[in-house]
């Protein structure tokens, strides 16, 4: 992995040091089910190098985000609910929820998804 950051949950993970039902590995993502599901769907789709945050991404890494939305697609196929509807989020910054702070979409899905959200 090019870039780590030790203490980070999400690096350990992608290192294989943390367990984590893993959904699908691509080259630069790994998607993996959430430990505090919110939706009988609810995956966490991370890229394998290290950002802090979404809004860092879209400035450090072209492409990375659109290959999070490509990854989360595959993931509502392979969990059956790309036809029925799913939700992908990223919490940006402490004030929306992130917690890790390795960005990683959410992909929701299996029930109502009520608007607006919490």
């Amino acid at each position: 992995m090019a870039s780590r950051e030790p203490n980070c949950l999400f690096c350990k993970i992608v290192a294989g040091e943390v367990p984590a039902e893993i959904v699908r590995e691509g080259e630069r993502t790994i998607a993996f089910r959430d430990i505090n599901p919110q939706a009988p769907t609810h995956v966490l789709i991370v890229p394998r190098e290290h950002v802090a945050t979404a809004a860092e991404a879209a400035h450090a890494d072209v492409g990375l985000l659109d290959e999070i939305a490509r990854e989360a697609e595959e993931v509502a196929k392979v969990d059956g609910v790309a036809e029925t509807g799913y939700r992908l989020i990223f919490n940006t910054g402490t004030g929306a929820g992130q917690t890790v702070f390795h960005v990683h979409g959410h992909v929701l899905g299996g029930r109502g998804l009520e608007w607006p959200p919490g």
